[in-house]
């Protein structure tokens, strides 16, 4: 194996997920993202009590559920990690996987590059940083986000569950991504109002050619503009009916080792951005479980929680 390669998976299995050697270890993984799945496997075997790899066929959208025979293998390891091209991690496969008592890292659209890339990164500071924004906003009440682009965005949070994607899933029964580094929460449902400018990348489309353009009323996404993008993700989100359209989450990116690639796994970890996403949203506290979770990226926002302004151009304003 790459030793590159053979030292990310160390540093996931190892650092990240704290594996011991007599625990089992499920990794879930598809015809896409096969390379790292392997990598996992192999030195999983070396870490682990038994190490078990499965592949399935790519899943045609985010957030839907693998078939019911790998959803109930999931329950019964120590640790699962999800390699996959499309997300696991807003389905009830991964929740159910977590209320049995796994450790699940899900790794959606995962390239070797950016594996090995994003796995250097010092996980401790990650975790301190995301830790501090999380703090913020669960004393804050409404969010207001503004960008040079036009978003001009009003986001209540009430008293939603603020949580803290550190990278780091060491407790019996947690689950997150890998790479990663995120504080985000799900908005009051059908209260988020205003624009959205989305300049970044957007999930089911990929890093943005132009911005698009999304009108939110009473929480959910009214109109999409910004050429043939925007009608594609407009096209994705509206084959869920009303429910595709939901504002799901608002996070807040917190790893200086990411970078805009157009793999929304990375892209929505970049420190100094935001992101919003659509569709599924009881990972978060929320009701809406639907089959579908998107997520667009924006660059240099200025964000205000209640009358403290957090961030000033993509610049954090807390230490």
């Amino acid at each position: 194996m790459n030793p590159s390669l053979y030292n990310a998976v160390r540093s996931g299995l190892l650092d990240c997920l704290n594996l011991k050697k007599e625990e089992s270890l499920l990794i879930v993984t598809d015809d896409d993202t096969r390379e790292v799945g392997e990598a996992f496997y192999q030195a999983g075997k070396e870490w682990s009590r038994h190490a078990h790899l499965l592949c399935m066929p790519t899943a045609q959208v985010n957030g839907q559920e693998p078939e019911p025979s790998i959803a109930q293998l999931m329950t019964r390891y120590d640790v699962v990690v999800c390699p996959t091209q499309k997300s696991m991690t807003h389905t009830d496969a991964r929740r159910n996987a977590c209320k049995a008592g796994a450790r699940v890292a899900t790794l959606p659209g995962i390239t070797t590059d950016v594996f090995i890339r994003t796995m250097q990164a010092d996980y401790n500071a990650i975790a301190e940083r995301t830790y501090q924004m999380s703090a913020l906003l669960e004393k804050g009440r409404v969010v207001k986000i503004t960008t040079a682009l036009g978003t001009n965005l009003t986001l209540p949070i009430g008293d939603m569950p603020v949580i803290s994607s550190t990278g780091l899933i060491r407790e019996k029964g947690k689950g997150g991504n890998l790479p990663s580094g995120e504080s985000f929460l799900c908005p009051v449902e059908g209260e988020s109002y205003g624009t959205l400018v989305v300049d970044a990348s957007f999930a089911g489309v990929g890093t943005l050619t132009e911005p698009i353009t999304i009108e939110i009323e009473k929480g959910h996404a009214t109109t999409f503009r910004g050429g043939e993008q925007a009608r594609v993700l407009e096209q994705q989100l509206r084959a869920f009916g009303e429910a595709g359209l939901v504002v799901a989450e608002l996070g807040v990116g917190t790893n200086e080792s990411a970078t805009i690639s157009g793999l929304i796994l990375e892209d929505e970890k970049v420190f100094g951005t935001i992101h919003i996403a659509f569709g599924n949203n009881i990972s978060m506290g929320g009701h809406n479980n639907v089959g579908i979770h998107l997520d667009g990226v924006v660059l240099k926002p200025n964000m205000w929680i209640d009358d403290q302004q957090v961030i000033k151009e993509g610049d954090w304003l807390v230490k």
